[in-house]
């Protein structure tokens, strides 16, 4: 627990100042994320004998980031070129002999989209109006229903979700999650509209905040699901090792990538 808790308060002082700071730094910080989420990727799948391309998907998710933020124009773009690219390359390897080469394929170009492109959402939401205080809206509202699902499940899930995904998870959690989401949603929209300086007031009140908590928190357990379902087929219990306490990018951010994509469309849609 100690490991896990310095390690959070590691994470926290750097993550802070780059959202705050925003511009290439916090540009940078998303980029090494997400590179090291591809890095990881890739190896829960050549771990089950699957040969995505490294280069690809890693250079991919870098370049398809890059473009959501330097280059917002050729973004979509971009990806095709990678996808081509990545056709090109398993197409190759089938010549070869890569009798997989098409499964190879189909795990690299899912790597380009799922943590290139839905992984710049954490990038377009912080370039939204008033984005580092919906960054700092959205984000806690992922952890709260993460915090909620575990203190709660822990003690009285009783119910499995998912038994063969992950075991440990229970709907007593689920459901303890999107009440946590609920009420820090608003807190949260009371507190940025009505507090202090008030950077969000007249876009958002209290109930719009509940709404929002309820939302983030009933989709965004479908990214920890879809990441337990990674490690299941690869055999490995964690995507990596580099967080002390933490596991690896992946286990981190398997959340944050669909509570960033679902804010960002929901203030869009809503509220933008």
């Amino acid at each position: 627990m100690l490991r896990r808790t310095v390690t959070a308060l590691v994470l926290l002082a750097i993550g802070l100042p780059a959202v705050i700071y925003g511009r290439e730094f916090y540009f940078l910080l998303v980029g090494i994320i997400l590179a090291g989420g591809a890095w990881e990727y890739a190896r829960l799948y050549r771990a089950v004998q699957y040969e995505p391309n490294e280069i690809v998907t890693i250079g991919g998710v870098l370049v398809i980031a890059t473009a959501r933020f330097f280059f917002k124009e050729y973004a979509i773009m971009t990806l095709v070129i990678f996808a081509l690219l990545a056709m090109t390359v398993h197409v190759f390897a089938y010549e070869r002999g890569r009798d997989q080469a098409a499964l190879d394929f189909s795990v690299t170009v899912t790597g380009l989209v799922y943590i290139g492109w839905l992984g710049s959402y954490l990038l377009d939401l912080r370039y939204a109006p008033n984005g580092v205080w919906w960054l700092m809206f959205i984000l806690p509202l992922v952890w709260a229903g993460d915090a909620g699902a575990y203190s709660i499940g822990a003690v009285y899930g009783k119910h499995k979700m998912s038994p063969r995904l992950s075991p440990k998870k229970s709907w007593e959690g689920y459901i303890a999650g999107i009440c946590m989401a609920i009420y820090v949603g608003a807190l949260f929209a009371y507190a940025y509209s009505s507090l202090g300086p008030r950077p969000l007031s007249g876009l958002i009140n209290p109930w719009q905040g509940a709404i929002i908590g309820f939302v983030i928190s009933a989709i965004t357990p479908l990214g920890d699901l879809g990441e337990s379902m990674f490690k299941r087929q690869s055999g490995l219990k964690d995507s990596s090792n580099i967080f002390p306490g933490h596991g690896g990018f992946l286990d981190r951010i398997d959340s944050w990538i669909w509570g960033a994509a679902i804010g960002y469309f929901i203030l869009q849609i809503f509220i933008l």
